[in-house]
């Protein structure tokens, strides 16, 4: 894992890193659109991931809340890495997201 670049919004730490697949959960349940992520796949396989999925990352694990069509695209490629733009957060703010 390479930390690419940080920037400090709304006076939190954010970092952008290519995280495995694996140690992302996933918490919320979400039916994709299957052209959407048949459209991405073929976008990434020609130039790559462009945009990073938004990611929390709480006591050491990381969740998932956005990009849902990106990660199945890279998921389905067989990505063994995803690009992640990552801010650490504690667990009320993960229980804030999962309402």
């Amino acid at each position: 894992m390479s930390i690419l670049k940080e920037v400090k919004p709304f006076n939190a730490v954010m970092r952008i890193e290519d995280l495995p697949i694996d140690r992302i959960r996933r918490p919320l349940p979400r039916s994709n659109d299957p052209a959407k992520v048949a459209a991405l796949m073929e976008s990434i396989r020609q130039i790559g991931q462009q945009e990073p999925i938004d990611v929390l990352e709480v006591e050491g694990e990381y969740y998932g809340f956005s990009g849902c069509h990106r990660y199945e695209a890279c998921q389905r490629l067989g990505l063994p890495t995803i690009r992640c733009k990552i801010r650490r957060a504690p667990r009320s703010v993960l229980r804030m997201h999962m309402a």
